[in-house]
């Protein structure tokens, strides 16, 4: 089911943005928001980690010339950064959030590029909108395709 929820997620994202002009947050993650959707907490902390990316690339830019591929990386590398810090330090010092994960090293760092192209509200509603559509096709399929597992 993993394969198909990420090929699903792909398609519907390609489409969604292509008929919206929005990008759910990038083409991949849709497929990885739709694999966790029982996580909200995951979810959460995903967003919140490119919220702060968003913020220190803003912080940054104004002392550095930021475009085009700088940008992009920076974010790839300040969703990183801060997903690691948010492993190893933040359990350490808050032990209660250690049940509150996030999704990987890179996601945070697409989601955060995409809320700076389009802002927040449009770039978050298409993400849970492709997510929630991407999740329902693939429950849909496996309940046609492989009789309900």
């Amino acid at each position: 089911m993993l394969y198909e929820t990420f090929l699903v997620g792909v398609v519907l994202a390609v489409l969604y943005t292509e008929v919206t002009d929005l990008y759910p947050g990038g083409i991949i993650v849709p497929a990885y928001f739709a694999l966790y959707l029982n996580e909200p907490l995951r979810l959460l902390g995903t967003v919140l980690i490119a919220g702060l990316s968003l913020l220190l690339y803003r912080f940054l830019s104004r002392y550095f010339i930021l475009f085009g591929k700088r940008r992009f990386v920076i974010f790839i590398l300040l969703g990183a950064l801060l997903s690691q810090i948010w492993i190893l330090v933040l359990p350490q010092l808050l032990p209660s959030l250690l049940g509150f994960p996030i999704l990987g090293w890179i996601i945070p760092g697409l989601l955060a590029n995409n809320l700076e192209k389009q802002r927040l509200l449009p770039t978050l509603a298409s993400l849970f909108t492709v997510a929630v559509l991407t999740y329902s096709l693939v429950r849909v399929l496996n309940y046609f395709f492989l009789g309900g597992v």
